[in-house]
């Protein structure tokens, strides 16, 4: 490859093209959607993912006092994305949410400095140009940074990208000025992407082996480690002055050590403690395998009572194959055993590639760990597959073919992911209408006052009603299992009674786990679970002091996932054990010939004579429902029984050509019965908002 130095303004335009090639690509989204009614809220298209609601509901606390009594809102002290929001909102002309909106893309194009300047390291910028086409909208990256993906992915990848350059540029000018500006990277990270801590960790550590390996004669080694293992070690501070202590000691330590007549022994004696600082305090082997255990755990807790995982339900952290593997990362397989191939022909030529192994390495762990993992490979991936191009390319004596080769080859790798971005139509979190509802319930709900739900709506909900939850996007352990008890249960009672009775447990317990508060878990004097619940179906259960009120938010969008959020209330806590088998099938009708429907699962219904086919032998229908919802908010039912000891009911609901097979117990549970049906006690619960897309209840209780 052909060494080349170019001058800064040159590199600079190298850049500015890189992140409006990243930039426009990403407004593809904005083309697809700009004119949709139903996915805009304040005259702005909304954000695409539910986690961007947690930090836009932080924003939205230090903007507008709002959220005062939800004790899991982040501030920002402590989340770079919450601060920089925040901040944008008040010094620029843009409005709140255009600003989340767009962040995500403008942040997160940045990506393409550090690899142009990496690049630029080895006096090859054109191969760090060309990468950085790549690397800016490779598939995993794309999907996590778009426009509406407000979230701190956005600094996931990018960020370590600064770090690594830093931490490369200090090994090849090996200057500590260079180690300075790593170290103080380091110390902001946390403040920008506080997940990414063992990808830090991993790469300091490695940064301090590969100057021992091959500069342990220098003084300035040791130096070097000493502030990069400083900037990483916690300090046991509020998060709020954690990242400022950082940048102030590595500044300090900069300044004054040149100022010391330390030998290198001294130096090395340094490092050594800063390093075992580093792993006591930062408990780093800790935080590792609890992030590897955390991913490849299954089933339910080892001791105490057994609730059910949600890791496995969530799909990016499940397995994923190698196709899927390679797509997310490269574009394609082809484009991955490039980079795989590429990345070990870089470390081989360039040694200091081997700071990067560890966002190569959680990139591969991704075919494990799921497919959240796959991010952090991608910029080096893309450097890697573009840089065995050229080295491919040197094969050729003439000019004009070399710059063919790698040009043609990027844009064969960048094709599969620009189709990917234009394919990608995700819609909105939430639509128009659904917002509609959530803030209806802000106009009646006071600001303490909680909204039980699944967890998936829990950021939403804190962001347009103003109201608090039980469980969210970034709390939902074993809690899990009490809503999802109350979602499922055929009794009123329970779902009111338990409904209060976590609510009140929740606030007076200085808001600590409530399935492990109420049922003692884990503790000497732990509570049979089956019993307490078993005492919460009487209506005279005596229940804590009411000092709020408690909705109960059920969504048609829920209709898809019950039977996974079933999965966490049907289980015997004490043994762990499923309690029985339920049924929940949510299907459409693909035809329709005599009364003879077949659904779109396969499933065969004859509604002559109520039997269900599926399987070898036909099943008997005990009831068919068809539901229809009036312009008063109400639902009409129309009913005809079939067979009494029938095994399934079957619900049509024709507003929204929706067909449900299900068991007859899960058919009394309080999701069929209040949401789908509208059926409830009116003793219990009052319904406050009525919508096709969602109905709100109040507990009386």
């Amino acid at each position: 490859m052909v060494k080349k130095e170019y001058t800064p303004l040159q590199i600079s335009i190298m850049i500015l093209i890189a992140y409006l090639f990243s930039f426009v690509l990403r407004m593809i989204w904005i083309y697809q959607f700009h004119g949709n009614d139903q996915f805009v809220w304040n005259g702005q298209l909304m954000i695409n993912t539910n986690d961007g609601y947690f930090f836009a509901a932080g924003a939205q606390q230090a903007l507008w006092d709002l959220h005062q009594n939800n004790p899991r809102i982040p501030h920002g002290g402590e989340f770079g994305l919450v601060f920089f929001t925040v901040l944008l909102t008040k010094i620029t002309p843009f409005s709140f949410e255009t600003i989340l909106l767009y962040l995500p893309a403008v942040v997160s194009s940045l990506v393409v400095i550090p690899i142009i300047l990496i690049a630029k390291l080895y006096k090859q910028t054109e191969w760090g140009f060309f990468a950085a086409l790549l690397g800016s909208i490779a598939l995993s990256y794309y999907n996590r940074t778009m426009v509406g993906y407000y979230d701190t992915d956005m600094f996931s990848a990018m960020a370590p990208m600064f770090i690594l350059y830093f931490l490369m540029k200090s090994t090849i000018d090996f200057n500590v000025r260079s180690a300075l500006y790593a170290a103080m990277a380091i110390s902001i990270y946390p403040f920008l992407y506080d997940q990414g801590a063992s990808i830090i960790y991993a790469m300091g550590i490695i940064y301090g082996m590969y100057l021992m390996w091959y500069h342990r004669d220098e003084k300035l080694t040791y130096v070097s480690m000493l502030l990069v293992f400083t900037a990483m070690t916690p300090f046991g501070l509020p998060k709020s002055y954690e990242y400022l202590a950082h940048i102030l000691a590595v500044i300090v330590l900069y300044l004054a050590i040149p100022k010391t007549t330390l030998s290198q022994k001294h130096l090395m004696i340094g490092a050594g403690v800063a390093f075992i600082a580093l792993l006591i305090f930062g408990n780093v082997f800790g935080i590792i395998m609890g992030k590897v255990m955390n991913y490849l755990s299954t089933g339910t807790n080892a001791e105490g009572l057994h609730f059910y995982s949600v890791v496995q339900t969530v799909r990016e952290a499940g397995q994923i194959d190698f196709k899927t593997f390679a797509e997310r990362i490269s574009g394609s397989q082809l484009g991955v055993i490039l980079s795989f191939v590429g990345y070990i022909l870089l470390v081989v030529r360039h040694k200091a590639f081997l700071l990067a192994l560890p966002l190569m390495g959680i990139g591969i762990f991704a075919l494990f760990g799921g497919l959240r993992f796959t991010v952090y490979a991608v910029p080096v991936a893309a450097m890697s597959a573009v840089y065995l191009l050229f080295v491919v390319s040197e094969f050729f004596k003439e000019k004009k073919f070399r710059y063919a080769l790698v040009v043609f080859g990027t844009i064969a790798m960048l094709y599969p992911n620009i189709k990917h971005i234009i394919d990608y139509k995700v819609p909105t979190v939430m639509n128009k209408a659904e917002v509609e509802d959530l803030v209806k319930l802000d106009k009646m709900a006071d600001t303490k006052d909680y909204t039980l739900t699944w967890w998936d709506y829990g950021y939403p909900i804190w962001f347009y009603s103003d109201t608090n939850t039980l469980i969210d996007g970034g709390k939902h352990n074993n809690d899990n299992f009490i809503i999802s008890k109350i979602l499922q249960t055929s009794s009123s009672d329970l779902a009111a009674n338990l409904s209060r009775m976590a609510v009140e447990t929740y606030v007076s317990s200085d808001y600590k786990e409530v399935a492990d508060t109420l049922f003692k878990n884990g503790q000497k004097d732990q509570i049979d679970p089956n019993l307490m619940l078993s005492e919460l179906e009487d209506p005279m259960f005596h229940l804590p002091e009411r000092t709020r009120d408690i909705y109960l938010y059920l969504p048609y969008r829920m209709l898809g996932i019950f039977p996974t959020v079933t999965l966490f209330g049907n289980l015997d806590l004490t043994t762990g054990k499923q309690e029985r088998e339920i049924v929940f099938y949510p299907t459409r009708a693909v035809k329709n010939d005599k009364g003879i429907i077949l659904f779109d699962n396969g499933i065969g219904f004859d509604a002559n004579q109520g039997k269900l086919y599926w399987g070898s032998q036909p099943k008997s229908v005990k009831q068919f429902i068809m539901t229809q919802n009036s312009n008063d908010g109400t639902v009409k039912l129309q009913s005809q029984m079939y067979h009494q000891d029938g095994e399934f009911v079957i619900v049509y609901m024709q507003s929204y050509g929706q067909f449900v097979v299900m068991d007859p117990e899960i058919f009394h549970s309080m999701y069929v019965q209040m949401f789908m049906l509208g059926k409830y006690d009116p003793n219990l619960f009052e319904l406050v908002v009525s919508s096709p897309y969602s109905r709100i209840y109040k507990l009386k209780k």
